[in-house]
């Protein structure tokens, strides 16, 4: 007699509103789960800056990719002077283009498609990974702590950027985007978040300018606006993302009002014309951070005073959420992604409630190459490997080396 068959671990999601078809700009996409930007550091050095995809890159992001599915890559540095991170790719030479077309022919042969995340990290990259450059920012407040490469980010303090450089700036990210296009990405996204360059001007503690680029929070916004508006005249709106995180506190951002400050930068996106204005805002959860656990995070956020800086003792508790900013960009009919610790128990939910129209995973795409299969099946999950998100000895030691379903061992997400 044949076996019977075992009945799925976990409830199957393939007939819930996360494998739902939906439009993003001029692209059809058959479900609402989307690969997050991850770094992971594997690229190979083909000179001093330049980091080319490697051969593992174009088989983790083939081996990620889906039948209407859409992928985020790693940050990528749009300039040589971008960025000092180690292993990080970039779209400023030619053989960092040939080698990204390889990667998005491999999505596209498996009927995926891929937006390519375009970055300046600013003063995240200290001098001694800028060949010695000084690290530009909004203003000369260092980070704390040590960088990438052992010294202290105090050693080398950010320069304020000149209104020629941030022009300069805003040119290079539409200049990037031609060239991911070229490359055969299918769009772009802008990385406004994370505490990296354009985010270092949208938060308060770091912009402490007083020209035409800090002070009020419309001179804050100044920067992005300008970045967005050149890089959809350069591909097409249709073609445009944008990466916030308001409740960010990585790399010493902390802003005294996230909310009417994100909410403005959002009415203002929403107010673009149309050929100025993003297809979609990437943004992550306020619960969501690299240090902090999720109940120390949302304590620290209802802390903040009002109106007394983000040090002061709190007068009252004030809520933080997404669902403000989605609320704002939908009335101007700007796609809303959501990340920031979704799993398969709260991704349908989020979607069901009508506040996001696509759910974004880091940590469970890393484990799970199939991982659309695998949450529409109700299959098990590989559980991640923390340590080797940031490059690893060998490098496909936990890239390329993760099973897909069956095999392997696997646990309970």
């Amino acid at each position: 007699m044949p076996s019977a068959i075992s009945p799925p671990a976990f409830t199957p999601l393939k007939d819930t509103v996360l494998f739902e078809p939906w439009k993003l700009g001029n692209i059809s996409l058959e479900h609402k789960l989307v690969q997050a930007p991850l770094t992971r550091m594997r690229c190979v050095k083909n000179a001093e800056g330049i980091n080319i995809p490697s051969d593992l890159m174009v088989e983790y992001y083939g081996q990620r990719a889906s039948k209407g599915g859409l992928q985020l890559t790693e940050a990528t540095d749009i300039s040589r002077y971008a960025s000092g991170y180690p292993g990080v790719p970039g779209v400023f030479s030619d053989e960092q283009l040939a080698a990204w077309k390889r990667v998005t022919d491999a999505v596209h042969a498996k009927g995926g498609y891929i937006f390519c995340q375009l970055w300046h990290t600013g003063r995240a990259s200290p001098a001694g990974l800028l060949d010695g450059k000084t690290p530009l920012s909004a203003s000369n407040i260092p980070i704390s702590g040590k960088a990438l490469n052992g010294t202290d980010f105090s050693a080398t303090p950010p320069k304020p950027m000149t209104e020629e450089e941030i022009a300069e700036v805003v040119s290079d990210f539409g200049k990037a985007a031609r060239r991911a296009i070229d490359a055969g990405f299918d769009g772009v996204e802008i990385h406004g978040a994370n505490g990296y360059l354009l985010d270092q001007f949208l938060h308060d503690n770091v912009n402490v300018r007083t020209d035409a680029y800090g002070g009020s929070v419309e001179n804050r916004c100044r920067f992005p606006l300008q970045v967005v508006r050149s890089v959809c005249e350069a591909i097409g709106s249709h073609r445009v993302g944008i990466r916030l995180s308001p409740y960010n506190y990585f790399q010493d951002t902390k802003d005294s009002d996230p909310n009417s400050h994100w909410a403005y930068l959002c009415e203002r996106l929403a107010t673009l014309p149309h050929d100025h204005r993003p297809v979609y805002v990437h943004s992550v959860e306020p619960r969501f951070d690299e240090v902090l656990d999720e109940k120390a995070k949302m304590d620290a956020l209802s802390a903040y005073g009002s109106g007394k800086g983000v040090e002061a003792e709190a007068t009252r508790k004030i809520g933080h959420s997404l669902v403000p900013f989605q609320k704002i960009l939908s009335r101007a009919e700007i796609k809303f992604l959501a990340a920031g610790a979704y799993t398969r128990d709260n991704a349908v939910p989020k979607l069901e409630a009508g506040d996001a129209d696509a759910i974004v995973m880091g940590r469970w795409f890393i484990a799970n190459p199939d991982l659309p299969k695998r949450l529409a099946e109700g299959l098990p999950l590989n559980q991640y490997d923390r340590g080797t998100f940031y490059g690893a000895s060998p490098p496909e030691k936990g890239y390329t080396d993760y099973p897909f379903f069956p095999g392997g061992t696997e646990v309970a997400a």
